[in-house]
C-alpha cells in the first residue's frame, strides 16, 4: 500500500520560513518523479514544485521561484520543500505526489501525471 506523509505546517508570520516534509512507502521512490501542489479555500489545486528522480532538475511555478527550493533524499524515501519569504497568498493545503517514470530527468506540473497523493498539510501565513 503506498503512502504518502506530509508534515511540516503549520501558521507562520508574513516572511517567515517553514520546511514540509514527505515520505513516501510502499513504492520504490527512486523510479518516482515527486512534486508538490497546493489548494486554497475556494481555488483549484495548483503546481507548486517538482524535482525529477536524479534531484538536478526541478521545476516550480513562477509565483515562488526565489523563495521556494525542492529536494529530495532518495535513501530516506523523503521530499522536502523549503519556502522562505512566505505571503498570506502560499496560504493553502500542500499536498506531495509521486510520478512513476523511467527516465531520471522528467518532472511536469500535470495534476494528473501523479498516480500517488498525500492527505496534506495545512500552511498559514498570517499578517
Amino acid at each position: 500500500q503506498v503512502q504518502l506523509v506530509e508534515s511540516g505546517g503549520g501558521l507562520v508570520q508574513v516572511g517567515g520560513s517553514l520546511r514540509l516534509s514527505c515520505t513516501a512507502s510502499g513504492l520504490t521512490f527512486s523510479s518516482y518523479a515527486m512534486g508538490w501542489f497546493r489548494q486554497a479555500p475556494g481555488k483549484e489545486r495548483e503546481f507548486v514544485a517538482a524535482i525529477a528522480i536524479s534531484g538536478f532538475n526541478t521545476k516550480y511555478t513562477d509565483s515562488v521561484k526565489g523563495r521556494f527550493t525542492v529536494s529530495r533524499d532518495n535513501a530516506k524515501n523523503a521530499v522536502y520543500l523549503q519556502m522562505n519569504s512566505l505571503k498570506p497568498e502560499d496560504t493553502a493545503v500542500y499536498y506531495c505526489a509521486a510520478d512513476r517514470t523511467t527516465l531520471s530527468t522528467y518532472i511536469t506540473s500535470f495534476p494528473r501525471a501523479y498516480a500517488y497523493w498525500g492527505q496534506g498539510t495545512q500552511v498559514t501565513v498570517s499578517s
